[in-house]
């Protein structure tokens, strides 16, 4: 039975088998037609099994037959499963993957390709993390969340070859070369966070390591499933694939649209089901991972992602321009974000010194980290742990925007955006991310604004209001720096905590901004609140009882 979903009635499922496995990295390498209006290139990923999947004394055919008759408990309490009992087939009738190929054009979808809605298999709820094939052996089926995307080719990717990779060897005796190179992914993900330069630089080595062997797979309206014969553990599964996929025109992970303008632009909507059409991924919450993007456009285009660096373009081709971004902090798949688009950079007419005091920038690789547990976190480069960051009051930050909104922009949005990171520096101390480009998006953005790391998407509708109204929109997406991005809820049904604390925050950030004497702050937080009680009071009269209560996420049967 294949699952159709009423979006936004109905809960968006969560099919990737993360109590398995997880993906600890992504690295994208992506180009940008706005004459198809598709997003097409490669993605790699690299998993690390949970501990209960690594190999012991027991026979891997005991290992597997644990797996198959207890659920599984890594990190997510009751997930949802794919058990495909289908015959996978392997694409064998595309071009061989061309290591460096920046530019290059792919080949065409043709050849009867399993595409997500187009050849759809039936969901079911499942303890098991096995697959039973064509010989009747079970394999680990890996399961990622996937929409509205064409899958071309997915390979196991042969990252032993890469020059100097020997180093993350510890047991250069291993016989076995799946074994090698699974061990070698091991050690390159673990590494310290001092060392997070040199994890990104062998990541994108890896990255364009030439294949090693096709791997089977299959999707269905919700996921992408892949296997490998033989391997029948997580630990067995190969730790380094190559996925070759496209977007669609009508992917509901991305629009194409034009700007205010009447230029051309692609941005993620981040809803109503996240990012599993713009590349396979892990969408629970609770699957934290880094990424590396390379994003290749038109020389006319800007690129901006939820990056932590800021990008420059580098000139490739005539009239073809790469950016490339990345991220080191753990995070759920859907924090990333991309916008390209004929966007200006807004400046201030003036910058006063203390300005540029305020923003001075302060680099990873500087970074005076101290790993004395003042965070409970992973180990990463965490600015909470950098004693220059905590004295950085005003991050440094960028505005874009379509040409047309460039005095708007300047007259209100430039104004308030030092106070209001200021404000917010004064309140919660440390910006958890080192960055923040606002991107005034196109007229058709369904909200007033969305906060990712790094990036805030503002309406144009906030810039129409006057200070009072872009003030409080950008007080209450930078408030989500702090709850809703370093901090999250563990599954979609409480994101209501997050925007619990970030409406709040918006006004105590406001008040701090405007610089309000105590008692007037204290009165605009009091009517503000008066007037969200009487709106909720007036939503719950009009609302259906079944839409006034929590849901739980969707379990599929």
């Amino acid at each position: 039975m294949d699952i159709k979903l009423e979006l936004p009635q109905d809960d968006l499922p969560l099919m990737a088998n993360t109590n398995h496995i997880l993906v600890k990295h992504y690295v994208l390498d992506l180009d940008v037609n706005f004459k198809s209006q598709i997003i097409e290139g490669t993605l790699v990923l690299f998993f690390q099994p949970g501990n209960r999947y690594r190999k012991n004394s027991s026979s891997t055919e005991e290992t597997c037959r644990s797996e198959s008759n207890e659920a599984c408990k890594f990190r997510m309490p009751e997930p949802c499963h794919v058990t495909n009992t289908r015959t996978f087939s392997s694409k064998m009738k595309y071009n061989d993957f061309a290591i460096c190929g920046k530019g290059e054009k792919k080949t065409s979808g043709k050849d009867g390709n399993h595409d997500n809605g187009e050849q759809a298999s039936g969901i079911s709820s499942s303890n098991y993390c096995c697959d039973t094939g064509i010989h009747g052996s079970e394999d680990f089926l890996l399961v990622l969340d996937c929409c509205d995307l064409s899958v071309l080719k997915v390979e196991e990717v042969d990252i032993a070859a890469v020059p100097g990779i020997e180093k993350f060897t510890r047991s250069p005796k291993l016989r076995v070369v799946s074994e090698l190179r699974n061990q070698i992914v091991h050690e390159l993900v673990t590494l310290p966070a001092d060392r997070w330069r040199e994890q990104l630089d062998y990541y994108a080595c890896c990255s364009q390591a030439p294949g090693c062997g096709e791997l089977l797979f299959d999707t269905d309206s919700w996921s992408l499933q892949i296997r490998k014969t033989g391997a029948q553990t997580a630990t067995d599964f190969p730790h380094a694939i190559r996925i070759r996929y496209r977007t669609k025109p009508q992917g509901r992970s991305v629009t194409w649209t034009s700007d205010q303008s009447g230029r051309p632009c692609v941005y993620t909507m981040g809803s109503p089901i996240n990012n599993r059409a713009l590349f396979p991924c892990q969408e629970p919450p609770v699957a934290m991972s880094t990424w590396q993007a390379t994003v290749r456009a038109a020389a006319s285009f800007v690129v901006l992602t939820s990056g932590e660096n800021s990008a420059k373009p580098t000139q490739l081709q005539e009239g073809s321009l790469s950016w490339h971004y990345y991220v080191t902090m753990p995070m759920p798949a859907s924090t990333f974000t991309i916008a390209v688009g004929s966007w200006t950079e807004m400046k201030p007419e003036t910058c006063s010194s203390d300005d540029l005091a305020a923003e001075r920038s302060f680099s990873t690789s500087e970074a005076d980290f101290r790993y004395a547990g003042i965070c409970g976190h992973v180990e990463y480069p965490c600015r909470f742990q950098n004693t220059s960051a905590t004295t950085q009051e005003i991050i440094p930050h960028r505005v874009f925007a379509p040409v047309c909104l460039k005095g708007t922009c300047q007259e209100t949005l430039l104004q308030l955006l030092s106070s209001c990171l200021a404000a917010a520096h004064s309140v919660l101390g440390t910006h958890p991310f080192s960055r923040l480009d606002v991107l005034i998006v196109p007229a058709n953005f369904p909200s007033l604004g969305m906060a990712s790391p790094h990036i805030v998407f503002l309406s144009q509708s906030a810039l129409t209001g006057g200070s009072h109204l872009c003030g409080i929109r950008l007080c209450h997406e930078i408030a989500h720096a702090w709850f809703g991005l370093a901090i999250g809820a563990r599954d979609w049904t409480e994101e209501w905590l997050s925007e619990g604390f970030a409406t709040h925050l918006e006004d105590v950030f406001w008040a701090k901004a405007q610089k309000l004497a105590p008692h007037e702050a204290q009165e605009q937080q009091e009517l503000r609140a008066c007037l969200r009680w009487r709106r909720l009071q007036d939503e719950l009269q009009n609302s259906p009882e079944e839409m006034q209560v929590l849901r739980y996420p969707m379990v599929l049967k």
